[in-house]
């Protein structure tokens, strides 16, 4: 199956992600580690000294000379901040919330004093005002460590819906009478196939119904999605034509629980169900450097659109954004009777 036409016709879905909640036991609030959270942390402060730099500047000349003197003390007491905060995270992660975001403060106001000690040393004076540097630290690092707590409750929330979604999904009456009937069926035809055909209905049901973690590998979803498409084969035959293409070397890819099944079940409903001569479906996994490329694939009948009301897709979209923040990328695209999902996550 050739994709090569749909990689222009990609377009960004977008969906606001509910926010309520509290926060797990356990749970790291702030995770500095992540791209979008230091760029985020970096832009918060510049703009931070850029209004204050407002203050005492007789013109353009004095503003842009104060923001670089303000500028060449807080962005490194804001990058020490951050990477202090990623490097002790498995510790933070066992502090309960009030710790994390009391340590986070006081990291705050300690890397207050380093900026100002900076502006000290260049300034070659003894006078300088270290309790409003730490307060203007602590404050600074309150307001970032409440925002980013702010995003940790939109995870629960997305996480339970999403479970509940799949559950749905994955246990409806009809798609477990027909995966039945065609165990029943296969049963003095062909007893193997009939047992492999339980084994990979047990295993759908296993993977849903046992508590999941945030995240899992790129692998056990892959091997998901193989349990799934091998019922499937069996009720559809030769109407079902399923092609993989996985890169061994993406298999450790962290991902969130139960996402690639709804993507292959919509490629099934919307590709196979509707078309009499059946449909193709392609899985494919690519590493590309730092980032890992997953593709779901499949032909649609000739004059359908865009099928659904893209409930599914949503789900998946948010909890990709919500592990992997701005490093995560979930694109679709419809041309020529092949209909896409391409998405991105660090390798």
């Amino acid at each position: 199956m050739n994709d090569e036409q749909l990689l222009s016709a990609f377009q960004e879905l977008s969906r606001d992600t509910p926010r309520v909640a509290k926060p797990r036991a356990g749970h790291l609030l702030f995770d500095a580690c992540q791209l979008g959270v230091v760029l985020r942390a970096v832009l918060f402060v510049e703009t931070v000294m850029a209004v204050g730099a407002l203050f005492g500047a007789g013109g353009v000349m004095g503003w842009v000379e104060r923001l670089a003197y303000l500028s060449g003390a807080a962005l490194p007491a804001t990058l020490g901040w951050l990477v202090i905060t990623c490097s002790c995270k498995r510790l933070l992660a066992r502090l309960p919330a009030p710790a994390q975001q009391a340590v986070g403060v006081a990291l705050g106001a300690v890397a207050g004093i380093y900026g100002c000690g900076l502006i000290a040393l260049v300034a070659g004076t003894t006078q300088a005002p270290w309790l409003a540097s730490a307060a203007a630290g602590a404050l600074l690092s309150a307001v970032l460590v409440a925002a980013l707590v702010l995003r940790s409750k939109g995870r629960l929330p997305a996480e339970t819906v999403a479970r509940l979604a799949e559950l749905q999904a994955r246990i409806r009456p009809h798609f477990l009478f027909n995966s039945l009937n065609s165990a029943i069926a296969l049963v003095r035809e062909d007893p193997r196939r009939a047992e492999a055909l339980l084994e990979d209905l047990s295993e759908l049901f296993r993977h849903a119904l046992v508590s999941k973690d945030e995240s899992v590998t790129l692998g056990e979803e892959v091997q998901l999605a193989r349990h799934y498409l091998a019922i499937e084969q069996v009720r559809f035959g030769e109407r079902l034509r399923v092609e993989w293409a996985i890169d061994p070397r993406t298999g450790s890819a962290k991902v969130p629980a139960l996402f690639l099944q709804p993507l292959v079940e919509n490629a099934v409903k919307h590709g196979v169900e509707p078309s009499p001569t059946g449909a193709d479906v392609k899985v494919s996994t690519q590493k590309r450097g730092s980032v890992v490329v997953i593709k779901v694939t499949n032909t649609v009948p000739s004059g359908q659109g865009r099928p659904g009301h893209g409930v599914a897709q949503d789900n998946v979209r948010d909890r990709l954004r919500l592990l992997h923040d701005v490093q995560a990328q979930f694109q679709t695209a419809l041309i020529d009777g092949l209909y896409q999902v391409r998405m991105e996550v660090p390798a």
